[in-house]
């Protein structure tokens, strides 16, 4: 199976480069990524920021569902995320792994969780994605819903 990660690594930006995300593995069937908790990441109280957590979240569940999309010349846009705070995490590496639950054509859904070094749970979610045609990918067309 193939393995992207590498050729992302190579081409992050962004928010995932802002967040120093590293992808570990992604295929059609799974993408797991990793950051070490930084300033960046955290909020007022010196946590991980729940953003963080759901940003990681809808990146790896986007990711996944574009792998999947792109095979047919389609593209995917977020429509939902769903993100649970289970753990305060303060420091340390965090490592995310998205499934997919449904891949259709129309709509995915991808779930996710994201751990600490010691494997303990820290945030779930869930991601519901559309799936774009080619044409409401042009230059300028506006996606159906926003």
């Amino acid at each position: 199976m193939d393995d992207y990660a590498e050729m992302l690594n190579a081409n992050l930006d962004g928010w995932g480069r802002a967040m120093g995300l590293r992808f570990v593995t992604v295929t059609l069937d799974r993408v797991v990524a990793e950051w070490t908790v930084g300033p960046e990441h955290r909020q007022a109280y010196g946590i991980v920021h729940g953003g963080v957590h759901c940003g990681v979240i809808e990146t790896l569940a986007s990711v996944g569902a574009a792998m999947n999309a792109l095979k047919d010349g389609r593209s995917v846009v977020g429509l939902e995320n769903n993100t649970s705070f289970l753990h305060a995490v303060r420091e340390g590496t965090l490592t995310a792994t998205a499934l997919p639950v449904v891949r259709g054509r129309r709509t995915q859904v991808w779930e996710a969780k994201v751990e600490d070094a010691t494997g303990r749970l820290v945030a779930t979610g869930r991601v519901r994605l559309m799936v774009l045609e080619p044409e409401s990918m042009l230059a300028g067309k506006k996606p159906a819903v926003e």
